[in-house]
């Protein structure tokens, strides 16, 4: 579970970005949240019969005077990780879309980023792990991850 601040900027950074797919949404009015289940799409079948794997997004809802609890100190979450086919053109393709690098695969494995929430966002090279190469071998990290 991951609670998130601003649910339009997560979807977008869960869906449009990194690909993964609404299984379903609950609206919660009496506790003013709402909870939306994701899925990779290679496991959307499992995640809509199972109920999983899915990322959980919580979204609270701001109070009565329009604002909404700071998390901080972990209250929202440590980190995800996802497997890519190929982590030099994942990367590419996110930082075409903006996405800030922090951490670049110079070992041809492991890279980060973060989510609008700052949540870190851990990007494994599927098999082994692939030739360093640039621009990323020299690319330095940037911020946190």
């Amino acid at each position: 579970m991951v609670r998130v601040k601003n649910l339009d900027a997560s979807l977008k950074f869960y869906c449009d970005i990194l690909g993964l797919v609404e299984v379903s949404r609950q609206d919660h009015e009496k506790g003013r949240f709402t909870l939306v289940f994701l899925a990779a799409l290679e496991d959307l079948e499992t995640a809509k019969s199972r109920k999983a794997p899915t990322i959980e997004l919580t979204y609270n809802w701001p109070n009565d005077e329009g604002s909404q609890e700071e998390y901080l100190g972990g209250r929202n979450f440590g980190h995800l990780a996802f497997k890519v086919d190929d982590i030099y053109k994942t990367c590419t393709e996110l930082k075409e879309q903006g996405i800030t690098i922090s951490r670049p695969p110079r070992d041809g494995y492991m890279a980060f980023i973060r989510s609008p929430d700052l949540i870190s966002i851990e990007l494994l090279q599927k098999g082994e792990r692939l030739a360093p190469q640039e621009p990323w071998l020299s690319m330095p990290n940037t911020g946190e991850w």
